[in-house]
Parts: structure tokens; sequence; C-alpha cells
């Protein structure tokens, strides 16, 4: 590939706050420029922010569906290549679909549809056109996250035993939604979020980042959702007792009503020799121990770590990186399987490190067996998927 990949974007105009997260990260390695996009369902805030972002008037469309249908009649030299969804999660399902339809390939945040039944229909109709599909769980795209991956796919931890995840935030604490924050009221919304708020929110992250570490996969769940905030049709707190089919047992916990915490996404892992310790808001430093060896502080950009936690870093060891490099790191993944794709090659999207369409049905089981366990008798639920 002698050119930079190009990308439309539905969603992420005006407001919104993950859309311009996902623009940086696309754009971080110089390889991908956004040349299209439908910002909004509403056509004159569509266009007023591709405005905003310097687009052409003519590639700043009224929808999603104008968009498709234009850009496939372009040359081949134009049109985008692929879509970057970026919309509430009811939105997520019908661009996709839409987007595989038109020969686009898709990037998609996460969680990757509204329902169990439209998950296994998107997944289904990827492997069937045989196009990309990127779902942002970014976190696995941190350097020390692919560090600890590795510790346990090499063995050197032993048997998994103990899995304990967690992620506290406290910006839900109160009923926000009724006061104008546009990410609360459709986060809250059972008709834009789906079946559950914080679990799917962020529940979802602890769960794939859980099965990505320990290169399982989780079974079995036994939750309880509830809602604190009075007034609020969906849950702002979680719990789950897990099962992989590892063996390993675990404990996985989100909360937004957690009243001081910030983004404290944590996971502990424990095997029969060994154990890793990585929290998202020191992302820098993994903590290792042994039954038998000195504590370890393993920190990103040093030349003793693993070659994806390496190749993951992209400064120099004690310059603090975050959020949107791990967010780089999965569109570089996924740029660099697309680019050999329209070079003519043909790939394994599984050869390449970042989330795909299995891993986001995957996650929709994982919420759907949580909600049926909250609600049912009979606690522990099977996942499905």
């Amino acid at each position: 590939m002698n050119r930079k990949l190009r990308y439309g974007m539905v969603g992420g105009g005006r407001g919104a706050f993950i859309g311009g997260a996902h623009r940086i990260a696309a754009n971080m390695d110089g390889k991908m420029e956004m040349v299209c996009g439908a910002f909004s369902s509403d056509p004159e805030r569509s266009k007023a922010s591709g405005r905003d972002l310097l687009l052409p008037e003519g590639r700043c469309y009224a929808s999603f569906a104008d968009m498709f249908a234009a850009e496939a009649k372009l040359p081949a030299g134009e049109r985008m290549d692929f879509v970057i969804i970026v919309t509430p999660n009811s939105m997520h399902y019908p661009p996709a679909m839409a987007a595989l339809s038109a020969g686009f390939h898709v990037v998609c945040d996460k969680p990757m549809t509204f329902t169990v039944a439209e998950a296994k229909k998107l997944a289904k109709k990827v492997k069937e056109t045989g196009l990309l599909f990127c779902l942002t769980h970014n976190y696995t795209g941190y350097p020390m996250v692919k560090e600890a991956r590795t510790l346990v796919q090499s063995g050197q931890l032993g048997k998994i035993r103990r899995v304990t995840v967690e992620y506290p935030q406290g910006w839900l604490s109160s009923r926000i939604e009724t006061s104008g924050s546009k990410q609360a009221s459709w986060r809250t919304d059972p008709k834009q979020a789906g079946l559950t708020c914080c679990f799917g929110d962020i529940g979802s992250h602890c769960a794939n980042l859980a099965e990505y570490i320990t290169c399982s996969k989780i079974t079995e769940v036994c939750a309880e959702l509830t809602t604190f905030v009075k007034g609020r049709p969906l849950d702002d707190d979680g719990n789950s007792l897990i099962r992989f089919d590892s063996g390993a047992r675990g404990v996985l916990w989100a909360s937004q009503i957690a009243v001081g915490e910030e983004n404290g996404l944590n996971i502990r892992v424990y095997g029969e020799k060994g154990a890793v310790k990585w929290r998202q808001e020191e992302p820098n430093t993994l903590i290792v121990t042994w039954t038998d060896k000195p504590t370890e502080m393993r920190r990103t950009g040093m030349g003793y770590l693993c070659n994806a936690a390496k190749n993951g870093a992209r400064l120099p060891a004690g310059h603090p990186e975050g959020y949107l490099e791990a967010f780089g790191n999965l569109y570089r993944a996924f740029g660099d399987a697309l680019s050999q794709v329209l070079s003519g090659k043909k790939v394994r999207e599984t050869d390449f490190d970042y989330p795909n369409a299995h891993d986001g049905l995957r996650g929709m089981a994982f919420l759907d067996a949580s909600v049926k366990s909250s609600k049912a008798r009979q606690k522990w639920v099977k996942i499905q998927a």
C-alpha cells in the first residue's frame, strides 16, 4: 500500500465524546485519513459537524445510507475503504450491516450490537462477506496488558486459578441524565443502551480484558445487577461470579455510582506459580509476583518486555502513555490487516491483534447471560456463544 487508508464515520458529531477519541487514534500513525461522514441522525447537525472537521460539503452526508450509496459509486481511488461506527448502542447494528452489504470494512465501538440476536446476524454477515471487522475494546491495546497476556501464554504463571477484575466509576452517582448530560442520557435509556447500562458500558470491558489476558473464555456467570439511583431504568452497579473454560474462577464487578472513582479498571490474575496486577489509571506499570522470587515492577518501554509489549509502546520509557495510544494500537493492527487485504493478499483476521466480530458476539452473550442471571432464581447461567 502506497497511500493512506480512507475512512468514513457514522456518529461522532458535535457534543460526542468517543468520536474524537477514534479520530485521534485512527490518525496516530499517519496512515489513515477521514474523507467523509454521517455524524448525526439530524441531517443539518451532521453537515455542520462535517464542516467543523473541514470535510468537503459533498462528503458530509445526511444519513449513513446516503453515505454508503454515494461512496460506493465513487472511483476506487476516491471512496472510503472502511467505516467507523461511534453511535449509541441501538445504532451499531443497522450501519454495520449496511456497510458490510455495501462492501465496506467496519470498525465499531463496543458493545457490538443492541441484542444477542443482532450480534449473531452481524457475525454471520462478517463471515459471509469476508470483510474485516474490528471492535474497539481499546484496553487490550495497552503494552502492559500485552505483557500480562504473554506471561499467561508462555506458562510462566502456571495454570491460572483466580481472576479479579473491577471497573469502578462515580460519574453516575446522581441522576445527571435529567439535567442535560448527553453521555448519561443515552447510556441510561433502554431504547438506546439496551438491556444494561453499567454492565454494558464498562462491565463488558472487564469481561473482554479478563478473556484477553487469560487466553480463556468465560463460560458461566452468576450476576446481580442493581439500580441505586431512584428513577433510573437501567443498572448503575453490578457484581458477578465468573467461571472460565480453563477451570479458573473469578469475580467481576463494575459500578458507576462509586463516588470519588474516576476510571478505575483493575485486573489481578493469579496462577500456580505467579500473578499479575494491572491498573488502567497507572497503565505503564505491571506488577508481577512469584511464589519463589521477589516481586517485580515491569515498565512500558523497557527492553526486557515481550515483543508485543515493546511494539505497543510509542514513546521511550518514562513518558506517560495511555488511553489514546492503546486505541491507536488497535487501529494500527486493523490497518495492517486492511492494507494487506487491499493489496490483494488473503489474511486471517485472528492473526492480527484486535478484537473481532467473534469477540463482539461473546461480549453480547456475556451481557445477556448477566441480565438473565440477575433476574433468575437459579443464578448460574451459561454463556451461549
